[in-house]
């Protein structure tokens, strides 16, 4: 059995669209720079209102990573 050792980041991705595109956003971008992504966690959600409606989502995620 493999033992793993995890370091976690937080990060917040934003989107016009919704929630689960803000969370995709946020972990696209930070796979360019991050390998050995296992898990995320949505810590917070928020939103902007413009004119009455949703006009941006802000998701924030804790993001697992393996250390080499």
């Amino acid at each position: 059995m493999s033992h793993h050792v995890y370091k976690h980041i937080e990060l917040t991705g934003s989107s016009e669209l919704g929630i689960e595109d803000a969370i995709n956003n946020a972990i696209v971008k930070a796979s360019e720079t991050l390998h050995g992504m296992r898990w995320f966690e949505v810590t917070d959600t928020r939103g902007h209102i413009e004119h009455g409606r949703v006009a941006h989502w802000q998701v924030t995620l804790r993001i697992g990573f393996t250390l080499d």
